[in-house]
């Protein structure tokens, strides 16, 4: 039943579009508000996710799909009136979901009934006609009002619609604009300021369509990554006749909504931990509360949906076989020994640094050095034949990659930390080749840097550096908290281990495991 109520709400929707859009002789079939009971009191409970990457399973029994759909069953079940939607990038994250390009993840939204979808930015990492595959698999809808393509029409829907007994609802999709620095979008497209396009919706869900409930749906982030920046805070505090914003980006964990202009924001965090669930009370047309909490999805409180986990259970197999797959042949040992990594230059290092900014700038991003903490790094790799679980074995952390902007003073500030750090620690840095500098460690083990160098240059105290690292790092861990200051952080949303998986299959084979004297040792301890 609910697919031919969802079937009629995309049949509607697509002729609504049709005569905004192409501008032909077609009745509005919005014209007619919804009849409403005076004084009745209607409810609308909003489920909400964002920011999935991949997270197809759980782990350590928390997230899951299979869980997920457990919970929304069990809402739909209590509840006349259900909306689910997503805010956006279920693309990009783990290999099992990166290895089918999302089919799993798409599947299982299917399943699960997902109303709307909007446009995420690491939607735009593969090339275009991904997407669109991935669009025509979805029985959900895709919305974005703010991306158009060379022909001015929008890449998807701007916004679903669906009636329910007493009130209409609208939900607009957003997508940041930050889409066209930290992702590759197709050339064709184009991305519209985030407030002037809401409003032009808000008020055209309102004044020609007869929406009673406006919702935006946005990939917009409540964290200013760079200045200018449309965040969802923005668009609330800028655009009049939002009921709702359900945002994503930022990775948000809230415990209550926040609250700009009247406007309440939510947010489900990541990878499907939480999701928001939020109930709208409508009186004669009107929204007049707002309840929401955020759930704890875990296997110990949702089972797995059986249904889901038959879904899934042929990619997870396919993708466990990938384990074993050779990635990368090596010419002798990547050396390990007693934890080599957290005393000076390895071959290990070397490679896992260098992997970063390779995977930076092969997706159009700048990148002047990359950074890994030793600690990271916690096995060798064999002579010979180097499976994908042998990397996975050397980088065993869910780390995930950043990019971080510095001023030079604080690069400089950084590698006098970097100096200062003793050797054995975890947190001794290895570098990308871009990077070069001398340690001198004193017979009292305390170190001070010298000879910095990025890019054969010293550190200009006046530009700024992109700086390629771990989210571990980027969140001030192992006493970075230099790299906190970033005034433009990135997250990638690619695992660590799966940037140098790609990577080593790019060398040419077998692969030595040499250093080049990027970091030099003067006195302290030798291993």
């Amino acid at each position: 039943m609910r697919k031919n109520i969802f079937v009629k709400s995309v049949l509607l929707l697509a002729v609504a579009l049709t005569m905004v859009f192409v501008g032909c002789a077609t009745v509005n079939p919005y014209e007619e508000p919804v009849a409403y009971e005076a004084g009745k009191e209607y409810s609308l409970v909003v489920l909400h996710t964002n920011d999935h990457h991949g997270t197809v399973l759980a782990k350590d029994g928390v997230a899951g799909l299979a869980e997920r759909a457990t919970f929304v069953k069990g809402v739909r079940a209590e509840n006349e009136n259900v909306l689910v939607l997503d805010a956006g990038d279920i693309n990009t994250g783990s290999a099992l979901s990166n290895m089918f390009k999302a089919e799993p993840d798409i599947k299982a939204y299917n399943m699960i009934g997902y109303d709307a979808v909007t446009f995420g930015n690491h939607e735009f990492d593969g090339d275009l006609s991904v997407l669109k595959n991935q669009m025509k698999m979805s029985d959900f809808q895709w919305i974005s009002a703010n991306i158009v393509t060379g022909n001015g029409k929008p890449l998807a829907a701007p916004y679903y619609i669906k009636d329910f007994d007493g009130f209409r609802v609208g939900v607009i999709g957003l997508t940041t604009l930050r889409t066209e620095v930290i992702a590759s979008p197709d050339a064709s497209l184009t991305f519209l300021d985030e407030v002037e396009t809401a409003q032009k919706y808000v008020d055209m869900l309102r004044n020609d369509f007869n929406v009673n409930v406006v919702i935006v749906l946005g990939h917009l982030g409540s964290v200013e990554e760079a200045e200018g920046q449309n965040t969802s805070l923005a668009v609330a505090e800028n655009v009049e006749g939002i009921d709702l914003i359900i945002d994503g980006h930022s990775h948000t964990k809230m415990d209550a909504p926040l609250v700009v202009n009247g406007t309440p924001i939510v947010s489900a965090n990541e990878w499907g931990k939480i999701m928001g669930e939020g109930t709208l009370t409508i009186v004669d047309g009107a929204v007049t509360g707002f309840d929401w909490t955020p759930v704890e999805i875990t296997t110990e409180k949702y089972a797995p949906d059986v249904e889901i986990e038959a879904l899934l259970a042929p990619y997870v197999e396919k993708a466990n076989e990938t384990l074993k797959d050779v990635v990368m042949v090596t010419g002798a040992e990547f050396e390990f020994g007693d934890r080599l990594s957290r005393y000076k230059e390895i071959a290990l290092g070397d490679l896992t640094s260098d992997a970063q900014v390779w995977y930076v700038r092969q997706n159009g991003l700048q990148a002047d050095f990359a950074l890994t903490n030793g600690g990271n790094i916690r096995a060798p790799l064999p002579a010979g034949d180097v499976t994908r679980e042998n990397i996975m074995t050397v980088l065993p952390f869910e780390n995930y990659l950043y990019v971080v902007t510095l001023s030079g003073a604080d690069v400089i500030e950084l590698f006098n930390f970097i100096g200062s750090i003793p050797q054995g620690a975890g947190a001794f840095a290895q570098v990308s080749k871009e990077a070069r500098y001398t340690i001198t460690y004193g017979a009292d083990g305390t170190g001070t840097i010298s000879d910095v160098t990025i890019n054969g240059e010293p550190i200009d105290p006046n530009r700024t550096y992109k700086i390629v690292t771990n989210d571990y790092l980027a969140g001030g861990g192992d006493g970075y908290e230099v790299l906190t200051r970033s005034t433009d952080t990135f997250n990638t949303s690619r695992l660590l281990s799966d940037v140098v998986i790609d990577y080593v299959q790019t060398l040419p084979q077998p692969v030595m495991p040499e250093v080049d004297g990027r970091i030099t040792i003067v006195g302290g301890v030798s291993k």
